[in-house]
């Protein structure tokens, strides 16, 4: 036998919610903290309705570079220092308790470093009451005449409302009392605590526009904190402490350090898909002053802590629920209607986030440490969800919001995903210390703003006839008039007017009759019968008669009652159409809205893509310009080069044809001392062959080889002077011989000559530019000029000076001396090579002053140095020279 195969539960459909596309962003707004003395240091500036400043303190770096940086937020709307209580209900938490009453759901969440008056704006003070207590007293003042009474509306234990009626909602009411229950709070007003007693004055009390008058309501609230991602109900009573020590099989605690925590409530769903807080506890309350014990009695169970920053700090997140049940009367207008589908259960949550802290500075340690670590994480979720839902409708993704990753985003996801508005107060303190974590509440502030919420729809409208309350209490005063008119009770009901129409009769005559002769009793008794009968008859005509009016009136009203229901069908249809006209021109505002909005975000992207594009322009422009200076400046340094070059090309020319012409010149010298060696040679051999020729006439003779010749012994004595040019003497430099320090400054423009005459100076600092350490070293200073004399020959020029010290402690210069050095090429007479013969020539004169030694010297030394004169050839008539 197969065993058949269980199916799955088929998992229940999610009901279908009415869509809405119209969505609102997050509602952001800002409160400013006074300062708490009139000279502390403040960061934050009010400029405008809508926007405030933030000042970095002194000692404290905006920015890398560490300039200051002043910067600007905008909200939905900035109060001042200056803003009551009342200002900020009015604009804040007041659309917010009307949307309640109309069966919207809102939360209200103020978010705050500590120490910035999140609790006083929430709570608030005698005399000065918070949003919270407002609230209350303004739900009140709207529906306090169309309150059901105790018990007629009961929640269940799934995030419901169940419907009773009076004879259960009696029954309810007397065995509550009986057992002295909580719910029951009698004499609230001398139990009210007095903080609570004059919170809110009598002239600023408000009350909500265009309540339903035919519906009736009822106010539940319950009050929870979040502390260490727990949830605990503030309002839930045990018999024993909530936190107890721990006990061990002896009866004795284990340490006094370790306690059992209280029981923590847990998270669910309900069948709309809606979270809250299972097993919670939700009080009834019929007053303000009620609700505002219930809230205390939970205030008091709040865990507050000494810190260093706040003497009274939350250390976890209190979330007050102010739960509001309606549901309309049947159409009568006397009972409320006992359907539960027709109940509407709205809520407004007032939530007051703990304030985030550094633990630096509030030098927190043990439990302290770990509290401040648990409302961190539960602040950087919220961020962290508050970023993924920006992202995601801003760039079209679809990432997982990580609501549970904390009990906080976890219970008010639904709000998130379109369930009711959200409105956020930042609570801010203007003191420099604040700067830091003031400027990342900021920013997670502004990019809330940019999230969109999607508008919660109106609930539906019941199909009764409106007006229906009225129309009962108006039928129970006319029947009250009437019954005081015929002198009956004002209040009579249906038996009560049969007794008095029985009065009204003629009272019965004695019926006993005694004596059979009796003629009296019979007949009067049949008078008072007959008469009673003529009543009735009257009665009975005149209920008739009034009962054909009340049908032709009830025909009537019913003829009027259907033209007006005809014409409301007519007006709704035309409403319907206006209203599809009005859903169509919202649908396209919202497209525009939305278009505009995507063209302000593209329109800010391309200004700023204009503005980079700007600057790279403007930088680009920039060092163009540098370039083409610096092109400029290589084209001027190229045309002075150029220049230059052309004057050094021409030096050069002229140099080396001066050089040219000297080579020329001495080449045509050493020839012709070649030729004068040669000469004399010939000369010293025909004296030697005629001297032997006259010894040994008969003999010939062996011609030697020249390495064999022994040359003559020369004669000391000078030979004559030459007829030519006299040979330049030598010049001593006297002023540069000396043992002074000298500054020998030769321009790099200057031309070895590689002659004889140079100037020579030992120990010399030698410099091609003159600089200040070289004269501070020195006493003596020469300059190297070289130009070109009339003859086209070089001259150098020694200019030299004398060093000494100014009196503002430089150096200067003091020529006092031009030293000039020239050369000059001596110009020979050309000499034509003698024929062989013994007569001697004509100008055997001349030969014989070119053949003297000391002449040729004088004139070879102005030669080059290493010219190839022959050896041996020395000038003996001077002193040798040091080669400089």
């Amino acid at each position: 036998m197969i065993r058949p195969v269980k199916g799955k539960t088929p998992r229940r459909p999610v009901p279908k919610k009415p869509s809405s596309n119209q969505k609102d962003p997050v509602g952001v707004y800002c409160r400013v903290r006074p300062p708490a003395t009139e000279d502390e240091e403040c960061c934050i500036e009010v400029i405008s309705s809508t926007t405030i400043q933030l000042h970095p303190p002194d000692g404290i770096k905006a920015n890398r570079n560490g300039e200051f940086k002043e910067t600007q937020y905008s909200f939905k709307r900035v109060f001042g220092i200056k803003t009551s209580q009342v200002e900020l209900f009015n604009d804040v938490a007041k659309p917010l308790v009307e949307d309640l009453i109309h069966g919207k759901n809102g939360l209200l969440f103020t978010y705050g470093v500590t120490g910035s008056g999140k609790t006083f704006t929430m709570t608030g003070s005698p005399g000065q009451g918070g949003l919270l207590p407002r609230s209350l007293d303004m739900i009140f003042n709207s529906i306090g005449p169309y309150q059901a009474k105790r018990f007629v509306f009961k929640t269940d234990d799934k995030n419901g409302m169940e419907i009773q009626n009076q004879v259960d909602a009696l029954l309810e009411r007397q065995k509550r009392e009986s057992q002295q229950s909580l719910l029951k709070t009698p004499s609230s007003k001398q139990r009210l605590d007095p903080e609570f007693a004059d919170m809110i004055n009598p002239g600023e009390a408000c009350k909500a526009e265009g309540v339903d008058e035919d519906s009736s309501y009822s106010v539940f609230v319950s009050y929870v904190e979040i502390y260490n991602n727990y949830i605990y109900d503030l309002l839930e009573e045990a018999t024993i402490d909530l936190i107890k020590p721990k006990w061990n099989g002896g009866g004795t605690p284990l340490r006094n350090t370790e306690f059992i925590p209280p029981q923590s409530k847990i998270l669910r769903e309900d069948q709309n898909h809606n979270m809250y807080v299972a097993g919670c506890t939700e009080v009834e309350v019929k007053s303000t002053e009620e609700a505002f014990e219930v809230f205390w009695r939970g205030q008091k169970r709040r865990r507050i802590a000494n810190t260093q920053l706040n003497r009274e700090s939350s250390r976890s997140h209190s979330v007050f629920i102010i739960k509001l049940a309606q549901a309309p009367l049947d159409a009568d207008g006397d009972n409320v209607l006992q359907d539960k589908n027709q109940v509407t259960v709205s809520q407004l949550c007032l939530v007051d986030l703990a304030g985030s802290e550094r633990t630096s500075r509030t030098r927190a340690e043990g439990n302290r440490l770990r509290e401040a670590g648990n409302i961190n994480q539960s602040l950087m979720t919220l961020r962290t969800c508050i970023e993924v839902l920006r992202e995601n409708q801003m760039c079209g993704t679809n990432k997982m919001v990580p609501y549970r990753d904390s009990k906080v985003t976890h219970l008010f996801k639904n709000y998130f995903d379109g369930e009711g508005k959200v409105r956020m107060i930042v609570c801010v303190n203007p003191k420099a210390d604040d700067y830091e974590e003031t400027l990342l509440v900021m920013r997670f502030a502004e990019m809330t703003q940019e999230v969109e919420v999607a508008r919660p729809v109106d609930r539906p409208i019941c199909g009764f006839t409106a007006g229906r309350r009225q129309r009962n209490q108006a039928f129970k005063e006319e029947l009250s008039r009437r019954l005081e008119e015929r002198g009956g009770p004002i209040n009579a009901d249906g038996a009560s007017v049969i007794i008095q129409l029985l009065q009204s009769f003629p009272p019965l005559p004695p019926s006993e009759i005694t004596d059979p002769s009796d003629d009296q009793t019979l007949p009067r008794l049949i008078e008072v019968l007959e008469k009673r009968h003529r009543i009735r008859q009257m009665i009975t005509e005149e209920f008739n008669k009034t009962a054909n009016m009340m049908k032709s009136k009830l025909q009537e009203f019913d003829g009027n009652l259907s033209a007006k229901e005809n014409l409301i069908h007519d007006q709704r249809g035309k409403l319907g159409e206006k209203d599809k006209v009005i859903l169509n021109q919202k649908t396209e505002i919202d497209r525009l809205e939305k278009k505009s909005k995507m063209l302000e975000y593209k329109i800010d992207i391309l200004q700023k893509t204009t503005n980079i594009y700007e600057e790279d322009k403007r930088s680009l422009q920039h060092e163009l310009e540098n370039r083409e200076h610096k092109l400029q400046r290589e084209l001027s340094e190229k045309k002075r080069m150029e220049v230059r070059m052309q004057g050094m090309v021409t030096d050069v020319k002229l140099k080396w044809e001066k050089e040219c012409e000297r080579r020329v010149n001495a080449k045509q010298l050493e020839m012709q001392n070649k030729l004068w060696v040669k000469d004399e040679k010939l000369k010293q051999l025909k004296a030697i062959v005629t001297e032997n020729k006259a010894e040994q006439p008969g003999k010939p003779q062996r011609p030697s080889r020249e390495k064999d010749r022994v040359a003559p012994k020369r004669s000391a004595s000078p030979s004559p002077a030459p007829t030519g040019p006299p040979v330049r003497p030598l010049h001593r430099r006297s002023h540069s011989a000396g043992g002074e320090r000298w500054v020998d400054h030769k321009p790099s423009t200057n031309l070895e000559l590689d002659t004889v005459m140079q100037p020579n100076l030992p120990n010399a600092i030698k410099v091609s530019a003159p600089s200040e350490r070289a004269l501070s070293k020195c006493d003596k200073y020469v300059l190297t000029h070289q130009e070109i004399a009339s003859d086209g020959e070089i001259q150098t020029k020694l200019i030299k000076g004398e060093v000494f010290k100014t009196r503002g402690g430089g150096q200067a210069v003091q020529f006092t001396d031009i030293e000039t050095l020239k050369q000059e090429l001596p110009v020979a007479p050309s000499r034509k090579r003698r024929s062989s013969g013994n007569d001697p020539p004509k100008d055997a004169a001349m030969d014989g002053d070119w053949t003297d030694v000391e002449t040729r010297c004088s004139v070879a030394v102005e030669m080059r140095a290493g010219s190839q004169m022959g050896p041996g050839y020395q000038h003996h008539g001077y002193q040798k020279r040091r080669k400089p």
